[in-house]
């Protein structure tokens, strides 16, 4: 604490005067720099608020895509599902044509036998009625 001089009607009311000036500024300078921390502190308080409401908003886009993801991939499989089953239709589809072409192809091969069977048959006819001809040729003369 500063002490003063006194004089005869008192302290020197220069010394006083300075003192309580250099409290003055100094007060007032304490003041500012409360002022000045007050307006840091309320920018940093908004800042935060700032970041909290950033990684909610993050947060949030973080569920949806992991929920997109989820439903993509779910519909993907259901797809492939879809996919597999029509693959499969058309598979049984192709074999079973494929055994009815094969069917009618081995029923037209047998037929085909049984139509030169029946030709040979008629064509060895032919020929033997055609031999017994030539051979009645040689005998009446």
């Amino acid at each position: 604490m500063r002490k003063f001089a006194s004089s005869i009607p008192g302290y020197k009311k220069s010394e006083v005067n300075s003192f309580v000036q250099s409290v003055t500024t100094e007060y007032e300078s304490m003041l500012d720099n409360l002022k000045t921390r007050d307006q840091e502190i309320e920018n940093l308080k908004k800042e935060l608020t700032h970041y909290k409401e950033l990684e909610s908003t993050l947060n949030r886009a973080i569920l949806i895509a992991e929920e997109s993801s989820q439903n993509i991939k779910k519909s993907a499989f259901e797809e492939a599902k879809v996919i597999m089953e029509n693959a499969r239709k058309n598979a049984s589809r192709i074999v079973n044509n494929s055994l009815i072409k094969a069917n009618k192809i081995e029923k037209e091969a047998e037929d085909l036998k049984r139509h030169v069977e029946r030709y040979k048959v008629k064509y060895k006819s032919l020929l033997e009625d055609e031999l017994e001809a030539v051979e009645r040729l040689d005998i009446d003369e």
